[in-house]
């Protein structure tokens, strides 16, 4: 048996000047369109029945180039193509195995995590098999005895989280696709066509065919599978955002808001993807982008009136993060990740008017405070939206499901509890997320963290929320309500509070300096 270690030829990005501003990228231009490679079917090839489609559009030419042997070949062909998956029997099984330092829900807390191991002079890298993980950097660590010494010293110290993630593997996934009755299959495809325009549907969405613009590119990625990555220019990239993230029909103001922060976001961001050479998702865990699907003149005349501004503090490309519905007010960076605060994201009353609440005077850390407040309903930027109060409830056989399979995913020793005997909020934020929560079990007491909590239960949508215990008639507990407001963390801009800022006659910039105080808009042209 031989050892098979993942490997991904990437390029890591570190430094950006974009008209003179930083943020991590790499130099650019003012005149370059700058270009984004954009993960739009990240896993191809994990199911075994796996279909992919790539269509040119009507009188246009797909151009197919792949390499064969050490030649590159080139195909042209005015039919679709159509990508599968088999399963290549191997003579001789594959070891996979990485040196997990931690699970984590977002990529926010795992960048804050694979910071902290730096600090400890070991070289990690950040990837998304489907959590978000910490990996020992496989290059560094690349065999089984120096990953092992790693691991006994990293327990020694204290710390049983880290672990050994192997995988034998006796077949591996192929993909291969047919031109002209010839068959082919390496593993990278680069496709392009005369009109840049690429029709795309895969297996789930065979009547839905998503048109893109750019080139596509068919690579694999660190997790034995592969990745279909559109290479974009940023400006139609803003194009296939804004429709799914803020809607079609939004006032113009607050859509030239999402643009500015859609395009912010994006060159913010492009470290996210290193590990498998591509820089961005288009899914919730980056921003929903889908092409030219959906494209309309309103959102198409937003991008135009802002094309190239980006939203900057102290002269630096900001976190532009942003949620749907805050819950009547936005909270810091810490209140939902580890890692240092942004000055520009800080708790703000989410309204037009700040006589609703003081937070300085009524701190929402205050569980008391914190149950009076989401007992106002009028007044605020989302006081009409049916997500700004919720009041769920779940019987506790549900939360213990759910619980066991959050702490079996992140290999906690709690996973083998039975009983939930307690659930209680330990601390909150001054915005009023919550920061700790325990459970106590028949086995002892965990705690859940910050937005750990959006994992563990089913039923809250946000962790602005308090708990109640419930009997209904039962001589012991039922379940637990969950009563709170807003949906998603609730950090930076909320897009239905900027739609009613929107209606009230706020211009995009005064919207971005109220979500992102002290910050200010940079002309990318």
């Amino acid at each position: 048996m031989k050892i098979f270690i993942w490997r991904s030829g990437y390029r890591l990005i570190t430094t950006l000047c974009l008209l003179g501003l930083t943020a991590a990228s790499e130099p650019v231009s003012k005149n370059q369109d700058i270009k984004l490679q954009i993960g739009i079917v990240q896993r191809f090839g994990a199911k075994p029945t796996a279909k992919l489609q790539l269509s040119p559009t009507k009188g246009d030419r797909l151009t197919l180039k792949f390499p064969v042997g050490s030649q590159q070949q080139t195909l042209v062909t005015d039919k679709p193509i159509q990508l599968t998956t088999i399963m290549e029997t191997l003579n001789q099984p594959i070891v996979q195995e990485v040196l997990v330092l931690g699970d984590f829900r977002t990529f926010e807390t795992a960048e804050d995590n694979a910071n902290r191991w730096r600090s400890q002079g070991i070289e990690v890298e950040i990837a998304q098999p489907e959590r978000w993980q910490v990996w020992a950097k496989r290059n560094t660590y690349s065999t089984p005895l120096i990953r092992r010494l790693l691991l006994q010293s990293i327990e020694k110290s204290g710390d049983e989280n880290p672990y050994l993630a192997t995988n034998i593997q006796q077949q591996i996934p192929k993909i291969t696709w047919v031109v002209n009755g010839k068959n082919y299959s390496p593993n990278h495809l680069e496709v392009t066509s005369g009109k840049d325009l690429i029709r795309v549907s895969t297996d789930e969405q065979l009547q839905e065919k998503r048109l893109y613009s750019g080139k596509m590119t068919l690579q694999p990625n660190a997790y034995g599978t592969y990745t279909l990555v559109n290479t974009v220019p940023l400006e139609t990239y803003v194009r296939g955002v804004l429709p799914h993230e803020i809607g079609i029909n939004a006032p113009m103001a607050a859509m030239e808001a999402q643009a500015i922060i859609a395009r912010t976001y994006a060159l913010r961001n492009i470290r996210r993807f290193a590990v498998d050479n591509y820089q961005l998702c288009a899914d919730t865990h980056c921003q929903v982008y889908q092409g030219l699907s959906g494209v309309a003149k309103n959102t198409d005349q937003a991008i135009a009136a802002t094309r190239g501004q980006v939203l900057t503090y102290n002269n630096e490309i900001v976190d532009a993060l942003y949620s749907s519905t805050t819950g009547g007010v936005t909270a810091n960076f810490s209140d939902i990740w580890n890692g240092e605060d942004r000055p520009y994201l800080k708790p703000i009353i989410d309204a037009p008017n700040n006589n609703l609440w003081d937070l300085s005077r009524q701190n929402l850390a205050d569980g008391q405070n914190f149950q009076k407040f989401i007992n106002l309903k009028t007044g605020f930027n989302e006081s009409t939206w049916d997500v700004f109060r919720w009041h769920k409830e779940t019987d506790i056989n549900k939360i213990t499901k759910d619980l066991q399979k959050f702490l079996k995913a992140k290999k906690s020793p709690y996973s083998n509890f039975q009983k939930i005997e307690a659930m209680s909020i330990v601390e909150r934020s001054t915005s009023g997320r919550i920061l700790k929560l325990a459970v106590k079990t028949d086995i002892g007491v965990f705690t859940l963290h910050k937005d750990e909590v959006r994992s563990a239960f089913a039923a809250p949508v946000s962790t602005f929320f308090y708990i109640q215990p419930l009997n209904k008639g039962q001589k012991n507990i039922w379940g637990y309500a969950f009563i709170g407001g807003g949906l998603g963390h609730g950090v930076g801009l909320s897009q239905t509070g900027a739609q009613n800022l929107a209606k009230l006659g706020w211009s995009s910039t005064k919207i971005l300096q109220f979500y992102y105080p002290g910050t200010k808009i940079k002309e990318g042209r």
